[in-house]
Order: structure tokens, then sequence, then C-alpha cells
């Protein structure tokens, strides 16, 4: 009984703090993050507006259109928000902090953070210098790794088959960032607390202890210009690219339109989240001058189409994913019955084409 009240009222708790996401500084859709992309939004209307005067009759169309409101898929975002946050989000709640920790114990030796040993934290310019070193270094890593998360979601078969969820939206706004099925999340979640754990845990070892990282509302300060400087259109129908070589150094809301586009020029392309760098380098960079061949979904082969309910986005991707599995085991099998069945010796080369050593 104790354990059932224990879990309820967590419950409750954390369905208190859905509700008041859009008040808390670390949600995406926080109120300071939705109205400064409405700001950018604007800015964006104004230049649309002058090249084209009959596009757009006033702000609030442009803002929400019926192309995207009109979609069924846009509504699933909505209940599949609530639905998702609700439950999904409890369940995984404490992934994070569980991988950090284990990685921090594997590189310091501590039982839990509490124990490093106390070390006089470095003040005035050195310590400033350590802590903002520290901040670029963690989201360094933490991006490279989420960087290539994201490249073996979308090569790995079986990671696709969850990862699909979030690609499956036909049309965007804010809450479809939230379309992830919880197997996606539990992945990315857990790979992104292994390497803080490693990167706070080689702090401890190098210089004593772990720096505060500087923060704005809460938050640390890559984060929270990351989050206003429109996070929100990353996720939605308003087209904004950086200019020039700008867009390969920031990223920007056609940086990620480009990655959920299912035109075969922008598949498995703009897989990073902080950094676009990390495309350039690994070649999947892509960035259209325009938006004209941008279409947001998955391809047939996919069947998009099936993902249409809140429960059919949580159930049909763990029987694709079993499919898959099921798929190689028997591939496998088939392949060691046919080595098991040739002849052997040097007859062998020549009914398997192989050649002699």
């Amino acid at each position: 009984m104790d354990f059932l009240s224990t879990t309820l009222s967590d419950f409750l708790q954390h369905a208190k703090n859905v509700v008041y996401i859009p008040f808390s500084p670390g949600s995406r859709i926080y109120v300071l993050y939705l109205a400064s992309s409405v700001a950018i939004a604007f800015l964006v209307y104004l230049k649309v507006r002058t090249a084209h005067p009959q596009a757009h009759k006033s702000f609030l169309r442009f803002l929400f259109p019926a192309k995207v409101w009109s979609n069924p898929s846009a509504w699933l975002d909505v209940r599949y928000f609530f639905f998702t946050q609700f439950f999904g989000q409890f369940l995984l709640l404490g992934l994070t902090s569980i991988a950090s920790l284990a990685a921090f114990r594997l590189v310091t030796g501590f039982a839990a953070y509490e124990d490093i040993p106390i070390a006089t934290a470095l003040t005035g310019w050195k310590g400033s210098v350590l802590a903002v070193g520290f901040m670029f270094i963690s989201f360094i890593v933490s991006d490279f790794v989420s960087f290539y998360m994201h490249y073996l979601q979308h090569k790995v078969s079986f990671l696709w088959q969850f990862h699909k969820v979030h690609h499956s939206a036909e049309v965007m706004h804010p809450l479809s960032n939230f379309r992830e099925h919880p197997m996606d999340n539990l992945v990315y979640m857990s790979m992104i607390g292994l390497s803080y754990g490693v990167v706070t845990g080689l702090s401890v070892n190098l210089i004593g202890y772990v720096p505060g990282m500087p923060t704005l509302l809460g938050l640390p300060i890559l984060m929270f210009l990351f989050n206003i400087m429109g996070y929100n259109l990353r996720h939605s129908h308003v087209w904004l690219r950086w200019p020039g070589v700008w867009s390969k150094v920031f990223p920007s809301p056609a940086h990620h339109h480009v990655h959920h586009s299912c035109h075969p020029d922008h598949l498995d392309k703009n897989f990073a989240f902080l950094f676009p760098v990390w495309d350039v380098l690994f070649r999947t960079y892509v960035m259209p001058e325009d938006n004209r061949d941008v279409k947001f979904g998955v391809t047939e082969k996919d069947k998009g189409h099936e993902l249409n309910s809140c429960v059919k986005l949580y159930a049909l991707p763990i029987r694709d994913a079993w499919r898959v599995l099921f798929r190689k085991r028997n591939l496998d099998l088939a392949e060691g019955a046919a080595r098991d069945l040739a002849p052997s010796g040097p007859k062998a080369n020549a009914v398997t084409g192989r050649g002699g050593s």
C-alpha cells in the first residue's frame, strides 16, 4: 500500500508539472520561448508579405494557416502531447539520472555525486572560465552523442521503427516536437545521461569538482539562447534559414524542416541538434534556398497513414520492430541452413562462387 500511495502521489505531482509546462523555463514550450518564436515569425511574415502582398491577409492567418489546422495530423499531435506527457513521460522519469550516475561511478569510482571529496572551487575569473569551459565541453559532447544517436535512429531499422513516429507528422506545430515514442526517448535519454556522467566524472578526476554552468532562469545559458532563438519554429510551417555560411554554424528552423522532409534529396539529412557543423563534417548537411520541395512525413514504405491515433503511435512501432527482429532471425537461420547444406572441400568453391585461398 505504501508503494501504491507513493506512486500515486508522484503521479499527481507529475500531472501538476505537466499542467504548468508553459510556465517552466526548462520546457520547450515555455511562454517566453513561444513569444520569441511568434516575434521572429512576425518578421518572416513582414518579409513574405512584402514579396507577395496577396499571399497572407493577416498575421494571424499566417501563424495559424488552415492547411495546417485542417489536417488531422495537427490535432493528433495535440491529443498525443497530453497522452504521452501524463503517462509515457512519467514512466521514463529518472532514466537520464540513472544512466548519468552509472557513468559517473565508472569514471570516478564514487557511489554517488554526494561522495565527491570536498574540493575548493575556483572563484574569480579562473572559476568563471572553468564554468564556461565546462558548459561548452558538456554541450559539445552531448550534442555529438545526440547527433550520432539520431543518425543511428535513422540507419538502424529496429531503431527507426520507433523514431518514425516523430517523422510521421504530415504538418507541424510546436506540440509536434512531443510526437515521440517512449522507446525512442529511452535510447536517447540514456545515452545523453551516460555522456554527461562521463564529462562530470572526468571533471572530478581532473579538477576535483563539477563546475556550475552559468545560467539564465535556471537553465544553462547555451540552452536558454537556443530555445529563445525561435526553437518552436523548428516544428512549424514557418520557413526560416540563416543566410550564407551562418546556417552551417547556428541551427535554424529550416535546418530541421529539411530533416523532416520526405523528399528524396532530404532523406537522412540534417541530424544535428545544436551544432550543424556535425552535418557538415559528416556530409549529411543539406540546405535548399527555399522550401518548395519540403514535404513533412515519411515515405510510403513506412505507412505513416497507419499511425493515426495515440494508441497506434505507441503500439504499431513495437509490432514493426518485432517484425524487423523476426525477419533478421529468419534470414540468419536460412543462411545457417544454406551453409550446413553446402558441399565441403574444393568443389564448394565452384558451387558457392568463392575462390580458393
